[in-house]
């Protein structure tokens, strides 16, 4: 049994460490195996494994210099860190946490949760086009949002276009009431409330009378052609193939695009293929383009929203393995896997 200890200066400190009730205590020991007490403004971390006891002692240390330094620290901050320490143990948390800061605007600065997160927001900052893939609440649009909106107050782009299919309606825009906007609004939601999160409510409003901030749907892109602007296709999984290559094709001279989506939640009808599996495969090997691929481990909403997305992987995974077996086609489950390889055919 190899058993270490290791002692905080500042209880209030060591507090927040420990998290309401040594929750977060609770939280390590389940997801390593080893036995975490505390003793006034210490920590005892005891256990078979002597590299994992060393580990989370290394862990706990640096927690404790984040919270030391300002950092408010979160239920999702410590599954995320230890999932980063698990990964390589020779992590800094530091670097994720406090160095890799990204401004966005006056009012809002954003600090990627997870090393996908980090490799994604260097993507988008770098490339011409990224594709961002994985589950709900990982970050995918909003990162998305937040860069469009640094590089638009920095001047290097001169617009936000924002775009979405609006096949949940299960209509078509023209018989929806309202103009163009109370149509396509409902649909855009998330991206308004990422907007308004990272400005003024009343600039977002000025950028839209002024275009500067354009919404689109997706039916409404052909034939353009976009220069000098941050372009974002959100759900893009309900794209079609050739919905899917015309979006892409409209890039035009100092813009950037970013393409997200999660290809387990087609909404498509079983005979069309999702554009965005296809694009994955196709463009897997085109230079300047990166595809970023989330999974539940990068869900940042409440824990709870991680356990429910491992939930539902497990189940289409199940379906899928007694569809192979049976040959049958099951609603919900491998059904979306064929609907999702018909791209692959066309």
């Amino acid at each position: 049994m190899e058993m270490q200890e290791i002692a905080f200066e500042n209880m209030d400190f060591a507090r927040e460490v420990f998290g309401p009730g040594n929750a977060h205590l609770d939280t390590v020991a389940g997801m390593t195996g080893v036995k975490v007490e505390s003793r006034g403004n210490e920590v005892c971390i005891s256990g078979e494994d002597s590299l994992m006891v060393g580990m989370v002692c290394r862990y706990f240390a640096q927690i404790y210099d984040l919270v030391r330094g300002g950092h408010q620290l979160f239920e999702r901050d410590i599954e995320q860190s230890l999932r980063i320490m698990l990964r390589d143990p020779s992590a800094s948390l530091k670097s994720y946490y406090q160095e890799a800061l990204f401004v966005v605007s006056p009012r809002k600065t954003v600090c990627p949760k997870t090393v996908t997160q980090r490799e994604y927001l260097h993507s988008l900052r770098e490339l011409d086009l990224t594709l961002g893939i994985g589950p709900a609440g990982t970050g995918k649009t909003y990162l998305a949002v937040a860069v469009g909106v640094s590089m638009f107050l920095q001047k290097k782009v001169k617009r936000l276009v924002l775009t979405r299919p609006a096949v949940e309606a299960g209509e078509k825009l023209g018989f929806l009431p309202g103009d163009l906007v109370e149509k396509v609004n409902p649909y855009l939601r998330p991206l308004y409330d990422a907007l308004h999160d990272m400005l003024d409510y009343a600039k977002v409003q000025e950028m839209i009378a002024a275009g500067t901030i354009e919404i689109a749907p997706l039916a409404f892109m052909r034939g353009r052609t976009l220069n000098n602007a941050f372009v974002i296709l959100d759900e893009a999984q309900n794209t079609s193939t050739e919905q899917m290559k015309m979006f892409l094709t409209r890039l035009g001279y100092g813009s950037r695009a970013v393409v997200t989506g999660d290809v387990t939640q087609i909404d498509l009808p079983s005979h069309v293929g999702s554009g965005l599996v296809q694009a994955v495969e196709v463009l897997q090997d085109v230079q300047g383009v990166a595809m970023i691929h989330f999974t539940e481990a990068d869900v940042i909403r409440h824990p709870l929203v991680g356990r429910i997305v491992r939930a539902y992987d497990r189940h289409r995974q199940a379906a899928q393995a007694l569809d192979a077996k049976s040959g049958a086609k099951r609603p919900g489950g491998p059904g979306r896997d064929r609907r999702a390889g018909s791209a692959r055919e066309a």
